[in-house]
């Protein structure tokens, strides 16, 4: 309603779809926290979003009143869509209330427009059709969907010079998931299929569904090989049990095994790069950036693997705080979609569950995940330069499955030795 300018006035504040991350432009507006009419306070979080990475939270960056929900529960927001107006707290004249600016100009879909794609996760080619233009919404679907650059070029373009549009990809996608192929992502339960009365029926949530739908996909992708090394881990364990106790005073965190499994990992991948990979076809995509990513257990019992970005980089500090922060933002489903994107390996700790070894499957489109279990006290041989003797250690199992598409044997065992070794020649005069 708009008032005479000259008036004093109760100000408002729209409230857009937040930038949620790279290649992400829209959300499904799943639950309103707030209704209309209830007051909000700064950063109270008013609906609760989903994107195919991820579910979060809206947040309100003013205090005031909501007057209005813009949008309704199950609606599938672009990023920068107004999805609610507040009454802010202070009076004022028309022009003095305060509108957020969308974060990104809406276009047609044919057009480019302002959405950052990450280029090292596009399929992208120069070669066999080169030319043809895909804007970054259809770039981002197809990365989503794992699409290559080479199927892209199949398909029949209805703009302008043939440009492929949003319409054209997903009536694509739409014919493809209705005909039958072998790499379905998800085959659909036999009808009839016989159920005990003492049988609870449980459907799967939204996040265990895509688990489950990217989990076929990768094995029927991926020729998955999975190899296994022991290490000894015990001057490891020495080391942060004379740490724990002093680090968890200072820094307020825990210090666990895992920043130093990923800063090992991160200097394994610098010996033997060719591990860091993605295939595309009949090319090998070597990444330069070494982007681990950690899989966290949900408390609903789901998975969800954020990643630590360029871990080369960074020191044991730096790792050991973003992996308990990223790990605690995770359960309490506060990360953003750019924080579980990007990874160009990964690993999994079997150990936490008290598993000795296992054989996880490959986080597409990377080409290796790498396992860890339990660590355990064991007898075992002790070479020495006096002669060989039996000692008890502090052993952990340690297993890299890979794309056998782009990674051979010889080369995940030289992977898995320089592993081991950086493991096994830890710095323990190190402080944190």
């Amino acid at each position: 309603m708009w008032l005479n300018p000259e008036e004093d006035f109760m100000a408002t504040y729209d409230i857009v779809l937040p930038r949620l991350g790279e290649a992400v432009i829209e959300a499904t507006l799943t639950r309103w926290l707030k209704k209309d009419g209830d007051h909000v306070n700064e950063e109270d979080p008013i609906a609760e979003i989903a994107t195919d990475k991820v579910d979060t939270e809206v947040t309100s960056p003013v205090s005031g009143t909501l007057l209005k929900q813009m949008v309704g529960e199950g609606d599938v927001v672009p990023v920068g869509k107004i999805i609610a107006v507040l009454e802010v707290e202070g009076r004022g004249t028309k022009d003095e209330g305060t509108v957020s600016e969308p974060l990104v100009e809406l276009a047609d879909e044919t057009e480019a427009c302002e959405i950052p794609i990450e280029e090292e996760n596009f399929p992208h080619d120069p070669g066999e059709g080169g030319t043809r233009f895909y804007s970054p919404l259809v770039r981002s679907i197809a990365v989503q969907e794992n699409i290559s650059f080479r199927e892209l070029g199949t398909i029949p373009g209805s703009g302008k010079n043939d440009r492929l549009t949003k319409q054209d990809l997903l009536n694509y996608l739409q014919k493809r998931k209705d005909s039958p192929a072998p790499h379905a992502a998800l085959p659909k339960p036999a009808q009839g299929f016989p159920i005990a009365e003492t049988d609870e029926v449980i459907e799967m949530d939204r996040v265990r569904q895509l688990i489950a739908t990217h989990m076929v996909r990768s094995v029927q992708t991926s020729p998955h090989v999975t190899s296994f090394v022991e290490v000894d881990m015990t001057s490891i364990v020495k080391w942060r049990e004379n740490h724990k106790s002093g680090f968890l005073k200072r820094e307020g965190i825990k210090l666990t095994y895992t920043p130093i499994l990923i800063e090992a990992i991160a200097r394994a991948v610098r010996d033997v790069p060719m591990i860091n990979v993605s295939v595309d076809g009949t090319r090998i995509l070597l990444h330069k950036r070494i982007n681990v990513g950690m899989a966290v257990t949900l408390p609903s019992s789901n998975l969800i693997v954020p990643v630590i970005r360029e871990a080369d980089q960074k020191s044991l500090l730096g790792i050991t705080k973003q992996v308990n922060d990223l790990a605690e933002r995770a359960r309490q489903n506060k990360l953003i979609p750019d924080e579980i994107a990007g990874g160009t390996i990964s690993l999994t700790n079997l150990g936490s569950f008290g598993t000795l070894m296992g054989t996880p499957i490959i986080n597409q489109p990377q080409a290796a995940i790498i396992a860890v279990g339990s660590i355990t006290k064991r007898p075992v041989v002790i070479e020495t330069p006096e002669g060989d003797t039996i000692g008890i250690r502090q052993m952990m199992f340690l297993s890299v499955t890979f794309d056998h598409r782009a990674v051979d044997g010889a080369m995940a065992g030289e992977f898995l030795n320089k592993l081991v070794g950086h493991l096994e020649t830890f710095d323990t005069n190190q402080t944190l």
